[in-house]
């Protein structure tokens, strides 16, 4: 998937953040019944709905972003994790199916320094790998060059359709989707521990 040898270290570290970055936030069952779409995946849904229908389910799914980005509470690890990669001159993008604004009040909230936001506004959400490839432009890097760290199926699937080395977070889950992660790790700190022995 990469010509980068497996144990170079990336230039650019790509993060998912509901569940990666940040314990999980929202109560995606709960938005769903809200928005009346049942399991659909809530932006697939709203992507097909009419101007008004699409407005008010919007409404919804902001209300409930940016609740939980104003209680957010970080993953163990993540603040030493982030701090690991500014020393080591490896900058971060953070690419989430998450509004801007929720995001950017997850940043202010924890005063975290992340080098390139890519968010739902910015391109075809995951598992479309268009939002990594544009983080990767942007942190002037190319995809072998980088890790896209995520809990989730569509972080891997989007990660993986880019070329890029994806590392998937368990936080202690069997996988339950076919995509192949290129590593896994049970958290940020296995991580952390992970990038430690890379040269």
């Amino acid at each position: 998937m990469s010509s980068s040898s497996d144990t170079s270290l990336p230039r650019g570290m790509l993060f998912d953040m509901d569940g990666t970055l940040t314990e999980p936030m929202l109560d995606f069952p709960r938005i769903k019944s809200e928005m009346g779409i049942g399991q659909r995946p809530i932006l697939e849904a709203l992507a097909e709905m009419d101007e008004r229908r699409r407005a008010e389910a919007q409404a919804i799914l902001h209300r409930h972003e940016e609740a939980a980005a104003r209680c957010s509470v970080l993953n163990p690890g993540c603040r030493d994790l982030l701090d690991d990669l500014i020393t080591r001159g490896i900058n971060t993008a953070l690419i989430t199916r998450n509004s801007r604004v929720s995001v950017e009040t997850v940043l202010q909230r924890h005063a975290l320094s992340i080098s390139v936001l890519v968010s739902r506004e910015d391109a075809v959400p995951k598992p479309d790998p268009a939002p990594l490839r544009l983080a990767c432009q942007r942190l002037g890097i190319a995809e072998a060059e980088a890790w896209m760290v995520g809990d989730g199926q569509y972080d891997v699937e989007a990660g993986n359709a880019a070329g890029i080395r994806t590392v998937w977070v368990s936080l202690g889950r069997v996988r339950n989707f076919d995509a192949h992660p290129w590593r896994e790790v049970r958290d940020l700190h296995e991580l952390r521990q992970m990038l430690a022995v890379q040269h």
